[in-house]
């Protein structure tokens, strides 16, 4: 994997939108982590919609925790090969494209939660943002 920057913004939390619901229990343990860490590692949105590719528990705990904005990376989703989605192994169903990830978090509905699995051609960063930060 080539090393690539990317650029990390901090955005208002109401701009993004989902494409999947979130485990419970996963999200109890987000919010631990972040109370304990701050904000470690951003959110994944596409830079169009502002459709979040990964990182629903961390948008849906910062919700719960009344941050009013999160750090995002925000990427060429649909221009991007080297993005690339497939489903989690038995979620119900054999495929999902990038175009119903769309689709989905702009209908306001949501897929089960992990239905959508996605790859990227980058790492993401490590950070350390303090929870006070991102309350205006």
């Amino acid at each position: 994997m080539i090393e690539q920057h990317v650029d990390i913004d901090l955005v208002e939390r109401d701009s993004l939108r989902g494409h999947e619901d979130v485990i419970p229990a996963n999200l109890d343990e987000r919010i631990k982590k972040l109370l304990d860490r701050g904000f470690y590692k951003p959110i994944i949105v596409d830079e169009t919609t502002m459709v979040i590719l990964d990182g629903h528990h961390k948008w849906t705990a910062a919700g719960v925790l009344e941050l009013d904005k999160v750090p995002v990376v925000r990427i060429d989703y649909l221009g991007d090969a080297s993005v690339v989605v497939d489903v989690w192994p038995g979620c119900g169903r054999d495929s999902v494209t990038k175009h119903e990830v769309i689709e989905m978090g702009l209908s306001g509905e949501v897929f089960p939660p992990k239905t959508s699995r996605h790859s990227f051609g980058f790492e993401l960063p490590e950070i350390q943002i303090p929870l006070d930060t991102l309350k205006t």
